[in-house]
């Protein structure tokens, strides 16, 4: 499927340039069905327990292909940050064990992991100095040592969207024993994943961005065989080997990585979740990404013609799916661009300009336009 079929699938997008996958995906019809379907359910059935466990479990199947793992590794969350507390907490970091985390990690999973200082661990910050000086796995190795029990890498930045060197690092992990935390919220559904190939223990991801789905979900993979030093300390009944027993004191963890998993998950957004999951199945992974790519590499080029300064990647690191234009009021900037139905998402100094496949050559054109009429007031 061609991007410009693709893209009719989002009705917003006949009036609305979207480039902020970064921070919520454009809606589809089908996720829009989904939440129909959902709403029926309600109205059809009253309390249809039996429809909405079939659905989770359809959802992890569903996840489970796309990240190239088993359903047994894959466990819903209510958030990263939710994800990102159950992986801290299942590594032993009394006697002085380290976490090792970028400095620019996204505060949903990087305060989490600095909150475990105060279990007696030791979290060592990777900085982004560091990074453009020696570059992302150089700055990595000089933090990991003997003591490090887990290393904690984006995928991609939520700052400028660059893609890590996650392999890379996660081979001086594995020479110390430690265990490999991937968030791959600012790529998942346009950078191609294969939890094989990235070699990480775990990795967690939203929904609402690139996966085209909602708030209220996220996706925890854990590698079988990857034991627990202690048990989650967040759970539910849904963390239960069989979460119909009803005993409150009954603490039975499942082997698989549902043990993760603790109340009701968000059931609306489990349906719109796996509609946007299937949105993105018609198109074969490479292709997406090799689309955004472009879009990504001919907005950059441009806009440095224009005169504009970009946030580049470290040495080491590659363009993810996102422009990064710094400017003194990127709020400003933002508010210029939404006035004319131009989408883009502010962070710190930098305007956003995150692609998708449902993204156009013309969506380019627009926002470097708009740009420049910005520039020239």
């Amino acid at each position: 499927m061609d991007p410009h079929r693709f893209r009719a699938q989002f009705p917003s997008l006949v009036d609305t340039t979207h480039l902020a996958s970064c921070s919520q995906g454009a809606i589809s019809t089908r996720v829009t069905a989904a939440l129909a379907e959902m709403a029926y359910t309600l109205r059809d059935h009253g309390a249809p327990w039996d429809a909405w466990l079939v659905e989770q479990e359809r959802l992890r199947d569903v996840m489970a292909r796309f990240f190239n793992a088993s359903r047994d590794e894959i466990a819903f969350v209510p958030s990263a940050s939710h994800g990102a507390f159950q992986v801290a907490n299942a590594v032993d970091l009394t006697d002085g064990g380290v976490i090792v985390s970028m400095g620019d990690e996204f505060p949903s999973v990087g305060q989490v992991l600095h909150a475990q200082r105060r279990t007696d661990g030791e979290v060592r910050r990777v900085t982004q100095d560091a990074m453009r000086q020696v570059g992302v796995v150089e700055a990595y190795r000089t933090q990991i040592d003997g003591a490090t029990r887990l290393v904690s890498i984006p995928l991609a930045l939520y700052t400028n969207g660059s893609l890590q060197p996650v392999n890379e690092i996660a081979k001086y992990a594995r020479a110390v024993g430690a265990r490999v935390l991937v968030d791959a919220y600012q790529g998942a559904g346009v950078v191609p994943i294969d939890v094989a190939e990235l070699d990480c223990d775990y990795l967690v991801t939203g929904t609402l961005k690139y996966l085209l789905g909602l708030a209220g979900t996220a996706v925890l993979f854990a590698r079988s065989g990857v034991p627990d030093h202690q048990e989650p300390r967040m759970t539910g009944w849904f963390g239960r080997v069989n979460q119909f027993s009803f005993d409150p004191a009954d603490l039975n963890f499942p082997e698989e990585a549902r043990r993760f998993e603790s109340g009701t998950p968000a059931i609306p957004t489990m349906y719109a979740v796996r509609a946007g999951v299937e949105v993105l199945g018609q198109v074969d992974p490479i292709t997406r990404w090799n689309h955004v790519e472009g879009l990504v590499a001919e907005t950059g080029d441009r806009l440095v013609e224009e005169g504009e300064t970009l946030s580049r990647p470290a040495p080491d690191a590659l363009p993810g799916p996102q422009v990064a234009l710094v400017d003194t009021n990127p709020e400003d900037l933002a508010a210029y661009l939404a006035a004319r139905r131009i989408v883009a998402s502010p962070r710190g100094s930098i305007l956003r300009l995150a692609f998708h496949y449902y993204n156009t050559t013309e969506d380019i054109d627009r926002v470097c336009t708009a740009i420049r009429d910005y520039r020239s007031q």
